[in-house]
């Protein structure tokens, strides 16, 4: 996916967060324990703001105030405009600071935004009782390579203390994750973190800030390593419902699975750890 289009679902999906928020403000959000439709607001605020500077800047803030405005609309809807016309106005591949070091770029962020709002919109959904919106085929499949290569995998190896003593438990099986719009990822379980590889037959081409499914997983495992055997389980359907299961939004009926389904559960556990 190239920059264009992350702006392009950003926007559609601010838009359906926005109609959530106006619509029950006081909410109690189910996949967020404890925040009300407008903590969740305020929360996707305060992250545009604090990516905005980032851009703008060209280094993350010390401190970041609070967002002014006089509603929790008027503050949403400005730093949502400074976000998209940051990214707007700059390269994909213009170099800025991020938390995942191969990617220092635009094109980091817009794709990081997209996936945030479309998540937390959803979120907003369930909370207000709306339907759940569609969500994009491409902007679901990019999403499952992001979750797993830079949050699962990435995470598990810089922030091993965020996974508790969930990690200590793992004892080297993997896990295959596909969905049925393209893109097959060997999920590998150890103790010392997780690998992520991509197989083969599921690599696409990616364009300037398209930063999706590559020829060659973290940790230096390539895509030829990644189909050389057979996963111990497979989790695979829909994109939009394995990209919800693994964000733990629901999905879980949609799926198909194979193999061990207590490693299947081990996974699914291990997916609770990373936080938007």
């Amino acid at each position: 996916m190239r920059i264009e289009r992350f702006r392009e679902c950003l926007g559609a999906d601010a838009a359906r967060l926005r109609v959530a928020i106006t619509a029950a403000p006081t909410a109690p959000v189910p996949t967020c324990p404890g925040w009300t439709v407008t903590d969740l607001a305020d929360h996707v605020t305060q992250v545009y703001r604090h990516k905005t500077e980032v851009i703008r800047t060209g280094a993350f803030p010390a401190e970041l105030s609070r967002s002014p405005g006089a509603g929790v609309l008027d503050r949403f809807d400005a730093e949502f405009a400074a976000l998209a016309a940051e990214l707007t106005a700059r390269d994909a591949d213009e170099t800025v600071p991020t938390w995942y070091p191969p990617d220092q770029t635009v094109g980091f962020w817009a794709r990081r935004m997209a996936h945030e709002t479309v998540i937390h919109r959803v979120d907003g959904e369930l909370a207000a009782g709306l339907p759940r919106a569609p969500i994009p085929a491409d902007l679901a499949v990019d999403g499952v390579d992001e979750v797993l290569v830079r949050f699962l995998e990435h995470g598990s190896r810089h922030w091993p203390d965020d996974f508790g003593d969930a990690l200590a438990g793992l004892d080297g099986r993997t896990v295959r994750v596909a969905t049925t719009a393209g893109g097959s990822w060997r999920v590998h379980l150890a103790p010392d973190g997780v690998t992520v590889a991509t197989d083969p037959a599921d690599i696409t081409a990616t364009g300037a800030g398209g930063a999706g499914i590559t020829a060659t997983g973290g940790a230096g495992i390539t895509a030829t390593d990644a189909g050389g055997a057979d996963a111990d389980a497979t989790v695979s359907g829909d994109p939009v419902d394995v990209l919800l299961w693994l964000w733990r939004r629901g999905g879980a009926d949609g799926l198909r699975t194979t193999g061990d389904p207590a490693l299947i559960a081990v996974l699914h556990d291990l997916m609770s750890k990373p936080t938007l």
